[in-house]
């Protein structure tokens, strides 16, 4: 019984037992090469083990039959791991009760348990390799009298806490793997979430860029189509600066409409550091959207309160698509025809307020639908907060809060 922990015991093939590929569970193949790499390293180096442990039973077919036993079973361990290491300390155990030399037959015990604890059996795993131990005990210290080889004698109790101490540890290595295994299942679920959400966040911002320009766009167009056809007998000059008009506004939309399209394909071709084709719009352009407000009919004055600052471009791009939506929510919701556009410039933060005289008109009130959700999750989006309701005289108020980081002074 001495061969258990010496030259040739288990403890002589770790490398062979820390192989990740043939412990992955999640495998739906049977792991044929693995398998037949155990059998030949069972047989062979059992063959060899033999010739230090004469006093042991000599090898034969049944010895054959129980070493080939265990790696059969390993060909399930996928399938079935709470059944195939329960199956494995079986035949290791009647292996061991037959007398026959000690050597690798524990290696198909050993990667039985790494399967099942990473496959989540860690019951059948810890009942397993207790069997184990409890029958190696037994045999050595009680049953030894009835079983070969028949001058054998008890074991001693150092070489038992050596065994304690062997099977301990391949249950730990067992619980390293799983750990290990659902560290790595863990961090690729959060990858695949991440990227999930920056899609969605991607596709929101996009709708919202889509929103924005469409809307206002076709607002102006909307209006100046009105006003071309009922002027188009009395004053054809009239209708043509309207149909004018249409034409700016609608080029100014394919335009912008293209750019973020652009962006879209830079984004899922694999080329994140592409540059736009064009720099997104921002406070500098509040000149040409009042115009085009006034071509809508709304008149649109404009102040600014603080020293006015060059701002972040998502900041810029914030402040600017909320003023233009606002904008566009008067032109279609009230029967204001002048509208006061503030901008507040404190340190860090930018305050926006557009106010109408209102009445509200048509179907929504001015503000309401997707084009105020936009603006509030534009703003949310740097940390900012959109207010909108109606003002006490009876008009009608959007104000914004944008902060921001840095930003230089500009003339």
């Amino acid at each position: 019984m001495h061969g258990f922990t010496g030259e040739h015991g288990p403890g002589r093939r770790p490398g062979g037992w820390r192989r990740g590929a043939p412990f992955d569970p999640s495998r739906s193949a049977l792991p044929w090469r693995s398998s037949v790499a155990i059998a030949v390293i069972q047989m062979v180096g059992t063959g060899f083990a033999a010739h230090d442990q004469p006093a042991r039973v000599d090898l034969g077919a049944g010895s054959a039959v129980l070493l080939l036993a265990g790696p059969a079973l390993l060909l399930m361990r996928h399938r079935r791991p709470g059944t195939v290491v329960v199956g494995t300390a079986v035949v290791t155990a009647v292996y061991l009760a037959a007398g026959y030399p000690y050597g690798p037959v524990f290696l198909s015990v050993v990667v039985a348990c790494v399967a099942a604890i990473a496959a989540g059996r860690r019951i059948a795993a810890w009942s397993a390799i207790g069997l184990l131990w409890g029958s190696h005990l037994l045999i050595g210290h009680w049953l030894y009298r009835w079983l070969p080889p028949g001058d054998d004698g008890p074991v001693g109790w150092g070489q038992e806490l050596a065994v304690t101490a062997w099977a301990t540890a391949i249950v730990a290595a067992s619980e390293l793997v799983r750990v290990r295994r659902e560290q790595w299942a863990r961090e690729r679920a959060e990858r695949e979430a991440a990227a999930r959400r920056r899609a969605d966040e991607e596709r929101l911002r996009i709708a919202r860029e889509l929103h924005d320009v469409l809307a206002h766009s076709i607002s102006v167009i909307n209006v100046q189509a009105g006003v071309g056809l009922a002027l188009l007998d009395q004053d054809p000059e009239q209708a043509r600066t309207a149909l004018t008009t249409i034409k700016a506004a609608s080029k100014e939309a394919l335009g912008e409409v293209r750019q973020v399209l652009d962006t879209l394909r830079t984004s899922g071709s694999g080329a994140p550091d592409a540059a736009p084709r064009s720099p997104a719009p921002g406070l500098d352009r509040l000149t040409e959207l009042t115009g085009q407000a006034a071509d809508a009919g709304l008149a649109v004055r404009v102040e600014v309160e603080g020293v006015r600052r060059a701002l972040p471009p998502g900041a810029d791009l914030a402040a600017f698509r909320i003023v233009q939506e606002a904008l566009t929510n008067i032109v279609r919701h009230s029967g204001s025809r002048n509208a006061h556009v503030l901008l507040r410039y404190a340190p860090g933060e930018l305050e926006l307020r557009v106010d109408d005289d209102g009445p509200a008109t048509g179907d929504g009130a001015t503000g309401g639908g997707n084009g105020l959700v936009g603006m509030r999750e534009r703003a949310a989006a740097l940390g900012g907060t959109v207010e909108a309701g109606p003002r006490p005289d009876g008009g009608f108020r959007v104000r914004a809060r944008i902060p921001f980081k840095g930003g230089m002074e500009t003339p």
